[in-house]
């Protein structure tokens, strides 16, 4: 019984934070919602890298690219007459596929060569993709006419969100979340014991790209127009890497937290002119903040404030008498 309480705990603080973020549009502005819908992309992206990063170790600088596959299916496939959200689960099933495709030789490699191949797959799908006429090239597509409805897209991101979050806890809490933290810390170890790392690695791997894609194609019939340059950004892919290590790898709420942060922080620098293109130097200067000060990130600084706070239990109060 003791285990089930923080279960159902978890259940009832995301099922409160789905209503509310549901019920959202009945007391908020459109610009609120807006910065709602692009936090909780910020969210999926990092939640979903974390499986893959945090839980199995295996650091991919390559996101980007499930996010074109996504956008880029939900785009082609609209213009040809197909409901937006219907194409949402061909576009997973093809980013899982290409994760299968990319990662069979990529796993062979570690540390940071695998990153570095990563890498390099990411910019060449953005060429392929600026290269070929059926995806527009270079100059991208556009949604057909008649395909937006920002509050189908806001509740669609937003339940995305949730979900995610509560399945990578999961994941974590599972099995496959136990054989995927064995390969994090020693991959040889594990492989001793009888865990097929390299499976592992992969359906986690196609996991993580599926939800990416899907978010990808939720992108694409919110803005209505999607480019290379715009979903196949190499910058996006260092992001979707730092949210999670800013907030705490290999935790649940850390990517929460960094996607909060970095949400925030990407809403006030575009507000800002001269601040605009110097995110990723401030998303620098905090990486290095946080590898030199707090490993952990903004959970682990929330964990050493919360254990110093209690050091100093309450003084009672002397009798006035």
């Amino acid at each position: 019984m003791r285990k089930r309480l923080p279960s159902i705990r978890r259940l009832a603080i995301g099922a409160a934070a789905l209503l509310f973020l549901l019920a959202a549009p009945q007391f908020l502005e459109r610009g609120s919602l807006n910065d709602i819908w692009n936090v909780a992309f910020a969210v999926i992206l990092a939640s979903a890298w974390n499986m893959l990063g945090g839980f199995a170790g295996q650091v991919s600088i390559g996101y980007c690219a499930f996010i074109g596959i996504g956008a880029y299916t939900t785009a082609l496939l609209a213009g040809n007459g197909v409901n937006p959200y219907a194409t949402l689960p061909l576009a997973a099933l093809l980013a899982a596929g290409f994760s299968l495709v990319i990662g069979l030789p990529t796993f062979r490699l570690r540390g940071p060569y695998f990153t570095i191949a990563t890498i390099g797959v990411s910019e060449a799908v953005r060429v392929m993709a600026a290269g070929v006429s059926f995806t527009g090239g270079s100059s991208g597509l556009r949604m057909p006419a008649g395909s937006f409805d920002f509050g189908t897209a806001y509740a669609a991101m937003v339940i995305l969100a949730v979900g995610v979050v509560a399945l990578a806890a999961g994941v974590k809490a599972s099995p496959f979340g136990l054989a995927l933290a064995a390969i994090r810390q020693d991959i040889d170890a594990a492989e001793a014991l009888g865990v097929n790392s390299t499976k592992y690695k992969l359906l986690v791997h196609a996991l993580s790209a599926a939800i990416v894609a899907v978010a990808g194609g939720l992108f694409a019939i919110n803005f209505q127009y999607i480019s290379p340059g715009s979903v196949f950004d190499f910058r996006l892919s260092l992001s979707i890497v730092l949210m999670p290590i800013v907030g705490g790898l290999g935790t649940i709420a850390g990517p929460v937290l960094g996607a909060l942060l970095f949400g925030y922080l990407q809403i006030k620098l575009l507000s800002s002119p001269g601040l605009r293109d110097s995110y990723l130097f401030i998303y620098g200067g905090m990486l290095i903040a946080v590898m030199l000060f707090e490993p952990r990130g903004l959970l682990g600084l929330l964990q050493r404030l919360r254990r110093f706070l209690w050091r100093f239990p309450s003084r009672p109060v002397p009798d006035a008498g």
